[in-house]
C-alpha cells in the first residue's frame, strides 16, 4: 500500500511540474562560432554581478517562457559580465579587463559593446555579421522588451520591408500567441 502511495504521490507531483523554456546562453564566442555554422542573430545581455535591475532583469523577462522560447529560436543569447576577467577574441582583436582586479573595472569589450556608456543592463542586438543593430539601456518587462525582440528577431527593420520602429510597435500585441 505505501508503494502505490508513494507512486501515486511522486504521479500527481510531476503532472503538476510544469517545464518552462529557458533562454540558452552562450559565451560570446560561442555565439558568433555558431553565427559562422548556422547564421542567426545575436543577443547580449551586458550585466554586471552588482546590478539589481540586472537580476530584475534574468528574473522577470528573460524567466518568461514565451521571451525564452523566441529568443532561442531567432538568437544566440549571450551573457557578457562587463567587470569580467576573461580574454575574449574578435575580429583580430584581444578584449581584456585591464583593471588587474580592481573593482568595478570594464572589459573592453563592453566598452566597445556599449559605445563607452556603461550602463547596466544594457541589451545589444546583433545582426548575423555580428554588427550592432540596436542597443537598448535600462530593464525592461517581457511586455515592452517583446516588440525589440521580434522587430529585430523577424528584421522588421529591413529597407525592403518599409516598416518604421514607430509603426511596428503601433499595431505589435503582447502576449505573441495573440497576434
Amino acid at each position: 500500500m505505501k508503494k502505490i502511495t508513494a507512486a501515486l504521490l511522486l504521479a500527481a507531483i510531476g503532472a503538476t511540474t510544469t517545464v518552462t523554456a529557458q533562454i540558452k546562453w552562450h559565451t560570446f564566442e560561442e555565439a558568433v562560432e555558431l553565427c559562422k555554422k548556422q547564421p542567426k542573430k545575436i543577443f547580449i545581455d551586458v550585466y554586471t554581478d552588482w546590478c539589481g535591475w540586472c537580476k530584475v532583469y534574468d528574473r522577470n523577462t528573460f524567466a518568461n517562457p514565451e521571451i525564452a522560447e523566441y529568443m532561442n529560436r531567432h538568437f544566440y543569447s549571450v551573457k557578457l559580465n562587463a567587470e569580467a576577467y576573461d580574454t575574449i577574441r574578435f575580429q583580430g582583436h584581444m578584449f581584456v579587463n585591464p583593471g588587474n582586479g580592481a573593482p568595478r573595472s570594464t572589459h573592453t569589450l563592453a566598452a566597445s559593446l556599449l559605445n563607452g556608456k556603461m550602463s547596466y543592463p544594457t541589451v545589444v542586438f546583433m545582426n548575423e555579421q555580428v554588427q550592432i543593430l540596436h542597443v537598448q539601456n535600462g530593464y525592461l518587462p517581457p511586455e515592452q522588451f517583446a516588440p525589440f525582440m521580434v522587430y529585430i528577431g523577424e528584421a522588421w527593420y529591413d529597407p525592403s520591408r518599409n516598416t518604421s520602429w514607430e509603426d511596428f510597435n503601433k499595431t505589435f500585441r503582447w502576449p505573441l500567441a495573440t497576434n
